[in-house]
């Protein structure tokens, strides 16, 4: 399905999913994407990002975005601003209004032990 914003151009939603794939992982304290729970939808329809989903209806876009943390970050600030990132690259490359960013954050990159220890 296409997007389409206020000036006739139809964007792919999983180009939109990709977009907002790479304004989450430009966030400090996102260690990586994390695959969404499945759908009954997503098992009849080949979907493009395993990590976003976009839901657009009559020029309403939402996304819900699956983030790991990094066990340093703190969650909220994260999650914070993995929601304003999103909203804002994807705005600013279509054009369209995205009217909710809903970070889900499904996993946190736990430390190993040579990783905690500083270098001498």
């Amino acid at each position: 399905m296409n997007q389409q914003n206020n000036t006739g151009l139809a964007i792919n939603e999983e180009v939109i999913a990709k977009m907002a794939e790479m304004a989450a992982l430009e966030v400090e304290g996102v260690a990586g994407m994390v695959a969404r729970p499945l759908e009954v939808k997503s098992l009849l329809r080949r979907t493009g990002s395993k990590s976003v989903r976009v839901e657009a209806v009559n020029g309403v876009v939402n996304l819900d975005v699956y983030i790991c943390v990094r066990q340093s970050a703190q969650v909220k600030t994260v999650a914070e601003a993995v929601q304003r990132g999103v909203k804002e690259k994807i705005q600013g490359m279509t054009g369209s209004a995205i009217t909710r960013v809903n970070v889900h954050v499904s996993d946190i990159e736990l430390e190993t032990s040579a990783e905690a220890e500083p270098e001498v």
